[in-house]
């Protein structure tokens, strides 16, 4: 008889339910959510265990590493499938949802989601939190700006290391506002200190990796893209084709087709958010700031004429996530190609 099992994990505990090959309840119990625990009460049920199922979340990485190591068949599954597959439950419980992910286990109705390595997960925490402190950034300029036209100044647009002081050569004066800005200013001052050291860690670890060099040999492409798509892909090997990765990263039109109906709409935006704003913003910066010829430029360029620069930049995206892994793949560097002579 085989048996599966399904773990419906929060932050404290965790529901744990087993099946067997014939979808009948074994055992369910609780354990709390930590890797050691959680194989002991694995353990303990006495049974070999064909497939553990866990639903993708803030701790799974960790729990299914620590699951690896301990010899559990561990499996991290999509959220949306799982969901799917939670709703047919009539009452939403830690206990039925760890139903739900057995039964999935049991059934193979899954897909297995890539666990990246404790490496990419740290990387990747490095980026969201100087985007963080990035866009806090942007927030308390905008309240700075919104006060400051309260009393009729108009800041214009000053460089982020002249702000304080434009805000203070323009509404100096005013000491009633400028007693609600100044503490702001301090805190913008704080934040603009703390950005820099985390954007220092994040080209020092692009600069150290090799492959991150490699990537930044593509023309648009800087430390913070590199670092990013590093850290999202983590294994190019896991791509059979590299025109998949602008599908994973949701670069490539959603489609709706029912009967005689085939509609095509925007973008997906499916995968890591991250990844695809930053290669968004490499193609804008290949396509606007980038002098020297390229293959990849001349196209999207004959795309912006045709289409309209914003879906250019959406295509060279695609087209560079698609580039990027083949370059990761082979481990090659970029080739600009040769420029057409004029006619």
């Amino acid at each position: 008889m085989r048996y599966y099992a399904g773990l419906d994990v929060s932050l404290e505990e965790t529901a744990i339910c087993v099946v067997n090959e014939e979808g009948v309840i074994v055992q369910e119990s609780r354990a709390a959510s930590d890797p050691e625990a959680l194989a002991a009460a694995l353990e303990a049920t006495g049974l070999a265990l064909e497939r553990v199922g866990l639903e993708a979340c803030s701790l799974a990485a960790w729990l299914h590493d620590g699951l690896s190591e301990a010899g559990v068949a561990a499996v991290c599954i999509e959220t949306r499938q799982a969901n799917a597959a939670m709703k047919t439950m009539p009452n939403k419980t830690d206990r039925n949802d760890a139903r739900a992910l057995a039964q999935i286990m049991r059934t193979g109705w899954f897909r297995a989601v890539h666990v990246k390595r404790r490496e990419c997960r740290m990387l990747r925490s490095l980026l969201v939190a100087r985007r963080t402190v990035l866009n806090e950034m942007r927030s308390v300029e905008n309240v700075v700006r919104a006060i400051l036209r309260e009393a009729g100044v108009k800041l214009g647009t000053p460089a982020r290391a002249k702000f304080a002081a434009t805000v203070r050569e323009r509404a100096g004066e005013d000491a009633g506002v400028m007693a609600m800005v100044a503490p702001l200013l301090k805190v913008l001052a704080v934040m603009i200190e703390q950005l820099a050291a985390l954007t220092k860690q994040a080209l020092n670890a692009a600069r150290e990796d090799a492959v991150c060099r490699r990537l930044m040999t593509a023309p648009g492409v800087g430390p913070i893209t590199a670092l990013a798509f590093r850290a999202t892909i983590d294994d190019p090997r896991r791509f059979r084709r590299s025109r998949d990765v602008g599908a994973h990263l949701g670069l490539t039109p959603s489609r709706y087709q029912s009967g005689e109906m085939d509609r095509q709409g925007r973008i997906s935006r499916c995968g890591d958010e991250l990844a695809r704003t930053a290669l968004y913003e490499a193609a804008h910066s290949l396509l606007t700031r980038s002098r020297k010829w390229s293959g990849l430029r001349a196209w999207g360029m004959q795309v912006a004429r045709r289409r309209g620069m914003a879906r250019a930049r959406v295509a060279v995206a695609r087209k560079l996530a698609i580039v990027l892994h083949r370059m990761w793949r082979d481990g090659t560097a970029f080739r600009f190609g040769a420029e057409p002579a004029a006619a």
